[in-house]
C-alpha cells in the first residue's frame, strides 16, 4: 500500500515551526509495512490544498493530513477533503457535546466557531481526540483511504497510536515490516565512499542503500521489507558484511550509537585513561566524551589551552617549539599530546591545534588547518586536516577527527578489537 503523508499549514512553509508530525507517522507506518513514498507540504489555500490532495489521490492508496482541523476560518482541510470527494459537510451532534464538554470541564465558554470542528464530510469515520477538541476523521472513497489528523503533535501522536493505526491493520493487514540499519562512517569522503560500494548502489533492489551526509560523518542507511523481522535482519546482515569487506575501517557506530559513546566504550573495555589538551576546539572534545555517563573511568583531564602561554606552563609545550614552528603546526601538537599525557599521567594524551577563524590564518596557515596528535603506548603519531566551513563547522568537525582517531589508536593496543 502506498501512502502519502501531507502536512497542511502556511507556518510549515514560512519555517516557523519543525516539522514532526511527518517523521513520527513516517516511522509508524514503516513498522506495520505501509510504504510512505510521498510528503507533501501546503499552506492554508483552498486551490493549492484541493490540487495537492488531487495529486495524492491520484498516485497514493491511503493519504494522511495533518493540521487544519481546528476553530479558525484559516482550518480547511476537512473542507477541501469533502469538497474532492464530492460529499458535504455535516453536523456530527455527539463531537459537538464532547467539545462543549471540554470548554465546560475548564469552565470556559464555548466560542461559537469551535462549532466548526464537529462538521464532518458525510459518510465519514470519526475519530476522537483525547488530548483536544478537534476529532480525527476517516473517508474511504474508492478503494482508496483519506485521513484528517489535527496538527498538534501530542493530539496527533495520540490519535494515530490508539485509533488509526488499529484501523490500518484491520482493514489492510500488516504489510510485512520494514527495517533500516545504519551505518556511521568516518575518515573518507562522500564521493569516494560511493565508488567503494558503487557495486551494491547499482544493483540494489531489497535491501535498499541511501547515503546520507551529516555533520562530522557519513550514513549508509540500509533498509530491508519482509514477511517478518528476522527475515529483514538478515536480508541486511548479508549486504552489511559484502559493504564491511571493501568500507569496515571506517565504520564505526551503527543506529543510535555515536562516536563519543564507541570511544568510550573502547577505552572503557582495554581500561585506558585518556588525557586532551585542546586549543582550537575550546574544550568540544572534552566536552563530547563527558556527554557519556561513566566517562570519569577513562577521562583524567583536559585543558583548554588556547594562549601560548598556557600551552607553555600548564601543559609542558616548550617555548622554543611554538618559537620555531607555530603554535599551530604539527611539532606543537605532538608536544600537547606528549605533555598532556605526562602531566596527567594517563595511557593517552591528546593535542589538537587549529585556525577555526575566520580570523587568525596566514598565507601557509589557512583557517580550518588542523593538527590532531595522540600520544600512547604504540607511539606518537599526528594528522594533518584542511577543513572548510564556518568557525562552528570546523570545531565541530575537528572534535569528529579527533575522537576517530582516538578510536583507530585505541584499536590498536592490546590487539583486540570489537566489530560494530
Amino acid at each position: 500500500m502506498i501512502v502519502e503523508l501531507i502536512s497542511t499549514g502556511t507556518e510549515l512553509l514560512l519555517g516557523q515551526i519543525i516539522n514532526t508530525n511527518v517523521a513520527f507517522l513516517a516511522k509508524q507506518l514503516n513498522s506495520l509495512g505501509f510504504n510512505v513514498l510521498f510528503q507533501s507540504v501546503v499552506g492554508d489555500n483552498r486551490d493549492r490544498m484541493g490540487q495537492v490532495i488531487n495529486t495524492a489521490i491520484s498516485r497514493a492508496d491511503i493519504i494522511i493530513t495533518s493540521g487544519g482541523l481546528g476553530p479558525t476560518q484559516g482550518d480547511i482541510t476537512k473542507e477541501i477533503t469533502a469538497r474532492m470527494l464530492n460529499r458535504s459537510l455535516i453536523l456530527h451532534e455527539p463531537s459537538l457535546e464532547k467539545i462543549k464538554t471540554y470548554f465546560s470541564h475548564r469552565q470556559i465558554n464555548m466560542p461559537e466557531n469551535n462549532k466548526r470542528q464537529a462538521m464532518i464530510p458525510e459518510g465519514a469515520l470519526v475519530i476522537d481526540n483525547e488530548r483536544g477538541t478537534a476529532p480525527g476523521i476517516i473517508c474511504e472513497y474508492d478503494n482508496k483511504v483519506i485521513i484528517n489528523l489535527p496538527g498538534p503533535p501530542h493530539e496527533l501522536e495520540w490519535m494515530f497510536s490508539h485509533s488509526i493505526a488499529p484501523y490500518l491493520v484491520k482493514k489492510f493487514g500488516i504489510q510485512g515490516v520494514i527495517v533500516s540499519k545504519v551505518l556511521h562512517v568516518s575518515g573518507i569522503g562522500e564521493s569516494s565512499l560511493e565508488e567503494e560500494i558503487k557495486e551494491f548502489i547499482v544493483a540494489q533492489d531489497n535491501p535498499t542503500i541511501a547515503l546520507l551526509v551529516k555533520k562530522g560523518e557519513i550514513q549508509v542507511r540500509l533498509t530491508a521489507k519482509a514477511a517478518g523481522q528476522e527475515q529483514a535482519i538478515a536480508l541486511i546482515s548479508k549486504l552489511e558484511e559484502r559493504i564491511r569487506q571493501r568500507v569496515g575501517q571506517y565504520i564505526f557506530a551503527v543506529d543510535d550509537e555515536t562516536m563519543e559513546s564507541v570511544v568510550g566504550e573502547l577505552l572503557k573495555k582495554k581500561k585506558l585513561s585518556i588525557a586532551i589538551a585542546e586549543s582550537c576546539t575550546g574544550g568540544l572534545v572534552s566536552s563530547r566524551v563527558t556527554d557519556i555517563a561513566g566517562s570519569s573511568d577513562y577521562l583524567i583531564g583536559s585543558i583548554v589551552c588556547y594562549s601560548n602561554q598556557i600551552k607553555v606552563d600548564e601543559v609542558g609545550v616548550p617555548f622554543q617549539i611554538i618559537t620555531d614552528y607555530g603554535a599551530v603546526s604539527e611539532e606543537t601538537a605532538k608536544a600537547m599530546a606528549i605533555g598532556i599525557r605526562n602531566k596527567f599521567k594517563a595511557d593517552i594524551g591528546v593535542g589538537i591545534t587549529g585556525i577555526a577563524g575566520p580570523g587568525g590564518a596566514t598565507d601557509t596557515k589557512p583557517v580550518g588547518l588542523v593538527y590532531v596528535a595522540i600520544d600512547g603506548v604504540n607511539d606518537l603519531d599526528c594528522v594533518k586536516y584542511n577543513f572548510s566551513g564556518e568557525r562552528t563547522n570546523i570545531k565541530y568537525r575537528t572534535s569528529q577527527a579527533a575522537l576517530d582517531i582516538i578510536r583507530r589508536y585505541t584499536l590498536t593496543i592490546g590487539g583486540s578489537n570489537i566489530e560494530r
